[in-house]
């Protein structure tokens, strides 16, 4: 990959042309279970490089603004929440969740400044998130439920944790079906059983083969491949089939297991750092939000700091037990999260495409960077970015995972009416 070609795909910062196709889609600034208090805490989040506050007033409208004031710049994080506004602790100027300016304590009644207002972003709410829109107001896109929220009802759990590299590093290894078999084989050991099949300690699966056959089709909504493995059981009939759905510009449909949906969130905070949600879903099965962060090794307060940073991380070899690793674990690393960030991670802020040897296992990588770098240029010609235009809603789409016989079309195993006829046969 050339480096100019690296560039536009990782910078998301100012005027990059990257992070002006994020800023045609709706992004998540945070989980609604952080800011669920009326008049509660404000909650700092940064995205494309832009430092925000979110905030829920007294009426439980939710709140996106710049997070320093404009009166002096001091943090609006610090600020008290209160009778419907933001009020800064500096000088007492308060702040609705319209970035109108309520009131300015430290000025006269008959001051010019009261006329400004403050920079606010519309939101929104739905599957476990607030929702904010960065982009151009005139220009903002209807707000459409995420693929894991096709009704409000659903169960959703949510892991979040902040990498410390860029998003596309991160979100290539999403769309990585080949690296699962090797990383995670300790937390996906192979089984004799119908399908990945979900205990309290690992997903078993019903392959062993480490080198999957890929095939992957363009869509307007990103695209969808399969990684086609031989099954363990019945091998010269069926295929141990796993799709995987990237939805432009950060969404990740991961294959399911038998007890619950799986979708990532691969988002930009900066040029060199992302925030990954990692969410389970079901509409009655699923997982409870501190069973699925036990699952992942990603707890608040034990395995995370309260700004979503990792407790096992680069800087003490993610606490990696060689003796666990000579006694049969893996990896030594604890959690499928934590497995990956430490790759991730090691590859630097930004890698270094231009040394990649990609081989057949690295289809879906192939196919992400060149939609996306053409994507990013094409937004620059002044053409609507990736997805804007998609003919199929995102909670219309599903990954899938299962044995189907010899020369089944994988392709009928992405959308959601498809799967459940699969799950019935």
């Amino acid at each position: 990959m050339r480096p100019a070609d690296n560039e536009l795909l990782c910078r998301v910062e100012g005027e990059a042309a990257m992070g002006l196709v994020m800023r045609q889609h709706w992004l998540p600034a945070c989980m609604i279970e952080e800011v669920a208090e009326a008049d509660g805490a404000p909650v700092r989040t940064r995205l494309l490089g832009e430092d925000l506050v979110v905030f829920r007033d007294s009426k439980g409208k939710v709140g996106v603004l710049g997070e320093h004031c404009p009166h002096r710049g001091a943090s609006l994080a610090f600020g008290r929440n209160e009778d419907c506004g933001l009020r800064c602790l500096y000088h007492g100027w308060k702040f609705g969740v319209d970035g109108e300016i309520q009131e300015m304590a430290s000025e006269p009644a008959d001051s010019r400044m009261r006329s400004l207002k403050h920079q606010a972003y519309p939101t929104a709410e739905a599957g476990g998130f607030v929702w904010v829109w960065m982009g151009d107001p005139a220009a903002m896109r209807p707000f459409q439920p995420p693929a894991w929220a096709p009704s409000p009802d659903i169960r959703t759990s949510i892991v979040k944790m902040h990498a410390a590299c860029n998003w596309a590093q991160v979100l290539e290894g999403s769309i990585d079906s080949a690296h699962s078999s090797s990383l995670h084989s300790t937390n996906m050991p192979t089984a004799e059983v119908a399908g990945s099949t979900a205990t309290e300690t690992a997903w078993l699966r019903p392959s062993n083969d480490k080198a999957p056959r890929l095939e992957a089709e363009l869509t307007d909504f990103g695209f969808h491949y399969a990684a086609i493995r031989r099954p363990i059981v019945n091998a010269d009939t069926h295929d141990y089939v796993r799709t995987t759905v990237f939805i432009a510009p950060f969404t990740v449909l991961i294959p399911p297991n038998d007890q619950y949906n799986l979708a990532q969130m691969l988002v930009p905070i900066d040029d060199v750092n992302c925030m990954f949600y990692w969410v389970a879903w079901h509409p009655t099965k699923g997982i409870e939000q501190d069973a699925w962060r036990r699952f992942c090794v990603a707890v608040p307060g034990v395995d995370l700091d309260t700004d979503w940073r990792k407790v096992r991380n680069l800087s003490n070899a993610f606490k990696q037990d060689r003796a666990r690793m000579k006694a049969g674990d893996f990896t030594g690393i604890d959690g499928i999260p934590a497995q990956d960030m430490a790759m991730w991670e090691s590859m630097g802020p930004i890698a270094d495409r231009s040394f990649d040897h990609l081989g057949a296992s690295d289809v879906a990588i192939v196919q992400f960077r060149r939609q996306m770098v053409a994507a990013a240029g094409s937004v620059l010609d002044g053409e609507p970015a990736i997805g804007t235009r998609a003919t199929t809603r995102p909670a219309d789409l599903a990954s899938y995972e299962g044995l189907v016989a010899k020369g089944a079309d994988w392709r009928a195993f992405t959308t959601r009416g498809s799967v459940a006829r699969a799950a019935a046969e």
